[in-house]
């Protein structure tokens, strides 16, 4: 055996040996109980480093691990291949965007292989082969059936010089991310998934997901947003043609009706079109606040602009009172009722825009100690307006007749109360949560299922004419969707009356992609692609990985998709991740040259005096704080160096170590050395079995009856390890996991280094003992640093593979202390400290501790009054 392990020719070998016995392919016939982890699956947008790598480790640590423990483990792997980034690609590189994706998922799955990762491959799906997103097409076919899926028309981010809607993260600082052109608000025709038909069960759910973070669950519940309030109905003066109409306004604080001076209307609603017909004023109005996108950011950071209207709105409450009708740019058709009524004392929003163009700022809630008293009572209700800022904390109620003296909370039920035996409005619930417009005016998603007939009007695809596939032949070279300029495949006839009609040219949003295929992996190769026995199997997966990025959109997207397949009859579960887990970053230091531009790590090198230098040619390099690991800074590491320099084994240790693996942790050439001393360390005590070959036992050696007390020791702490480990990576504390092998790894050392190893006088109980600690060792480093762990357990004498082997089992006798230490005190002073047999009497504990020469000498030869003994903590000596 070779006393330094070279990771450069083991771990290519073990890597071949696992693929040609099909090591991790995965049955859903096996009978063993299932257990399902996964990791998000990635976007192929180019070469991996190691920042992508850290939740693939974590979860196949998890995957090993279960696998160990006698599961029938699935552990797959696939892509989310579609999306705008391939288009870009097209256009500035005169590739396909099929052809981009598949050098891209070839590249990625390469690097993927060098981490060892325990994936079954033969499940491997990319989401823009025909075969996935052809099952995605019927489940949408299916959701419309189902009432799931509606078209209406709907405000958008419209960039004008690529032709497309974008996603509000897509618009910065009000221009499109890609084109940098001003954005516009357009109303377009769209195709949306009713995710609020499961608002409430969407938001009460989340209760039942303990083994989710519960940073995660709070952003879901804020997302959707549950809100009590009222429906209130404001009967509209000045309406052209129509003197009865009322103007429905949605509010969670009708406890401020009595502080209301404007309402305003959004640039979309109904009634501001029907008043633009004949105000070319307000028409330039509502051009003029297209120029703003329609995300919560974009309407909070623009400026507040309205147009005043000549309408009044007559009050719920106070008799013969109106207030004005605005049209307001921050105002959204597609939240609420399109439509506002405005407290301006009590929103910060409603403050600015009452300061600006000179309205009334009424306060009608208090601070309970200024409401309690009428002097403070009217000083802060006369400062407030003159102020900056609306009083937007919790109080009583004030300046609202018959609301006077209630808290909020009661003022709410109150004024709700009043407003539903008025005729004026009810109580109601509201969300947030708006249903997810999945339209987007771009080639490379999968297209939409639907043909437009002049006749039939949007007709599904037939099943039989699934999947809709993607003409390959379309031109990148003038912006917009290609699929509305195709010459032949928008032009179909309709599939219900025969007449010329065309295809749905926009495509899915890529999120749809990611909502199911979770359930498309239960399925075995050349089986039905969701088959429902299989998904039930499988479903929900046990242990999902991924970035917190993700804790809204994607994985909210899933939940909904999961209930929309179970309302279809296609799974019997609703929620589709019993646990998550979500990864921090792997972070790296940033260096440029002396002009400011970017190197990779593998350019510099830090010399002895710390300072850090270009290696060409020696200049000095400007080091940058460690941030997340970008292409675009250079500061990332593929893992093929790393592999080539230490071992993947020594990036996965490190991924795992130092740092809780919910944080960001940073890498380092000496956290990496680190991991590569350990890794030889481990070499060397596994070759240390070897030397010693007439003393340990061969494999297989039956367990001696009794064992000296080095040998009994030494099982001890293994045995403690077993149950530290076992303990920690099925909580996921990675990195505690790892500070128990490194203790373990002592406790092994310690013992190879005793006297005890003299052939003369050799305990053979310790031989046994070791070449047990020896094997346990090698089999919980299994899952962290498997090659390692294949090349040792082989060495160590084993045919069959590690992989194959058990977890280790710790013997529950051996996790109990026989000795404790106790403090013993003198007149209540420290003195000194006891080891003692745990089970030992109070007579024995009293000799001993009396016997100690710290004792002693404290004592003095004075008299000793009283022993005081609390069992397994103290002993106090009187004296």
């Amino acid at each position: 055996m070779s006393t330094r392990y070279n990771a450069r020719a083991s771990e290519p070998k073990w890597q071949k040996i696992w693929e040609d016995r099909q090591s991790f392919r995965t049955r859903n016939d096996d009978p063993r109980p299932k257990y399902y982890v996964l990791e998000m699956f990635p976007y192929p947008s180019g070469r991996i480093h190691i920042g992508h790598g850290r939740n693939y480790v974590m979860g196949d640590v998890v995957a090993r691990f279960k696998r160990m423990k006698g599961f029938n483990v699935l552990h797959p792997m696939g892509w989310d291949a579609f999306g705008l980034p391939a288009e870009n690609a097209a256009m500035e590189r005169k590739v396909h965007p099929k052809q981009w994706t598949y050098e891209n998922i070839e590249a990625m799955k390469a690097q993927l292989k060098l981490l060892g990762l325990s994936l079954d491959w033969s499940r491997e799906i990319a989401t823009c082969d025909p075969s996935y997103y052809a099952e995605q097409q019927k489940i949408f076919i299916e959701f419309l059936k189902h009432g799931l899926v509606y078209r209406k028309e709907s405000e958008v981010n419209w960039d004008p010089v690529d032709n497309t809607v974008l996603a509000n993260e897509q618009v910065i600082d009000g221009r499109g991310w890609r084109s940098g052109a001003l954005v516009e608000r357009r109303r377009l025709a769209q195709w949306f998934f009713r995710i609020t038909a499961f608002a409430d069960e969407l938001l009460a759910a989340l209760d039942d997901l303990p083994r989710w973070p519960e940073k995660v669950r709070t952003m879901q519940k804020n997302w959707i947003g549950r809100s009590e309030g009222a429906r209130v109905f404001w009967p509209l003066e000045g309406v052209p043609g129509d003197p009865g109409y009322r103007l429905e306004i949605y509010t969670t604080r009708p406890d401020t009706l009595y502080g209301a001076s404007f309402c305003a209307l959004s640039p979309d609603h109904p009634l501001t079109r029907k008043l633009a017909e004949d105000d070319a004023e307000l028409r330039a109005f509502i051009a003029d606040c297209k120029h703003v996108g329609t995300s919560a950011e974009a309407i909070e950071t623009a400026e507040k602009k309205g147009y005043r209207t000549a309408l009044r709105a007559r009050h719920p409450f106070i008799e013969g009172a109106t207030v004005p009708v605005y049209v307001a740019n921050f105002v959204l058709m597609d939240y609420g009722t399109g439509a506002i009524f405005a407290c301006p004392a009590h929103d910060q929003r409603d403050f600015d825009f009452a300061k600006k163009y000179g309205l009334p700022i009424l306060p009608v809630v208090a601070p309970k100690d200024v409401a309690a008293d009428a002097g403070k009572r009217a000083a802060w209700a006369a400062a407030l307006p003159a102020g900056d800022e609306a009083y937007t904390d919790d109080g009583v109620a004030i300046n609202s007749g018959f609301l006077d003296g209630l808290d909020v909370e009661a003022a709410k039920r109150a004024a709700i109360e009043r407003l539903k035996a008025d005729g004026a409005g009810e109580g109601t619930v509201n969300f947030r949560l708006r249903d997810w417009g999945v339209s987007r005016q771009r080639y490379w998603g999968c297209p939409i299922p639907i043909v437009h007939c002049e006749a039939c009007g949007p007709v599904p695809v037939p099943e039989k004419d699934l999947p809709v596939e993607l003409p390959e032949d379309v031109s990148f070279d003038v912006p917009g969707n290609p699929l509305d300029r195709h010459p032949t495949w928008k032009h179909v006839d309709c599939p219900q009356c025969g007449k010329p009609a065309r295809r749905e040219t926009d495509t899915m949003d890529t999120f749809v992609d990611s909502s199911w295929y979770f359930a498309r992996f239960a399925s075995e190769p050349g089986s039905a692609p969701l088959g429902r026995e299989a998904a039930d199997h499988w479903l929900p997966v046990d242990q999902y990985i991924g970035g917190i990025e993700h804790a809204i959109l994607h994985l909210l997207y899933a939940r909904f998709f999961t209930r929309g397949l179970e309302k279809c009859g296609r799974l019997s579960v609703k929620e589709p991740f019993g646990g998550l887990f979500t990864q921090g970053m792997i972070i790296h230091e940033t260096y440029k040259d002396t002009e400011g531009r970017w190197l990779f790590p593998e350019d510099v090198e830090r010399g002895e005096d710390g300072k850090v230098r270009k290696i060409a040619d020696g200049t000095p390099v400007t080091v940058g704080a460690p941030e997340k690991m970008s292409k675009s800074k250079k500061n990332v590491v593929p893992p093929e160096v790393v592999a080539d320099s230490y071992g993947v084994d020594c990036a996965r240790w490190f991924m795992l170590s130092d740092t809780p693996p919910e944080r960001d942790s940073e890498w380092t050439q000496g956290g990496v050395e680190g991991a590569w001393r350990l890794v030889q360390r481990i070499w060397r005590l596994v070759g240390e079995a070897g030397e010693r070959a007439r003393l340990i036992p061969p494999a297989g050696t039956p367990k001696p009856e009794s064992f000296s007390a080095e040998a009994e020791a030494l099982r001890r702490a293994v045995h403690q390890a077993i149950a530290a480990i076992d303990e920690n990576i099925e909580a996921l504390r990675f990195n505690v996991a790892v500070a128990n092998v490194y203790e373990l790894v002592n406790a092994v050392a310690s013992a190879a280094g005793t006297a005890s190893w003299k052939a003369e006088t050799f305990d053979r109980s310790l031989g046994w003992a070791f070449r047990e600690a020896l094997e346990t060792l090698v089999l919980l480093i299994g899952p962290m640093m498997p090659h390692l762990a294949e090349e040792a357990w082989q060495t160590l004498g084993h045919d069959a593979l590690l992989v194959d082997s058990a977890w280790p089992v710790a013997d529950p006798a051996l996790l109990v202390e026989d000795s404790i230490t106790i403090a013993v005190q003198v007149n209540g002073k420290r003195r000194d400290e006891l080891t003692i047999a745990r089970d030992a009497d109070q007579a024995t504990v009293e000799r001993a501790a009396l016997a100690l020469e710290k004792v002693e000498k404290a004592i003095d030869g004075k008299a000793v009054r009283k022993v005081i003994v609390v069992p397994g903590k103290i002993v106090n000596i009187v004296v």
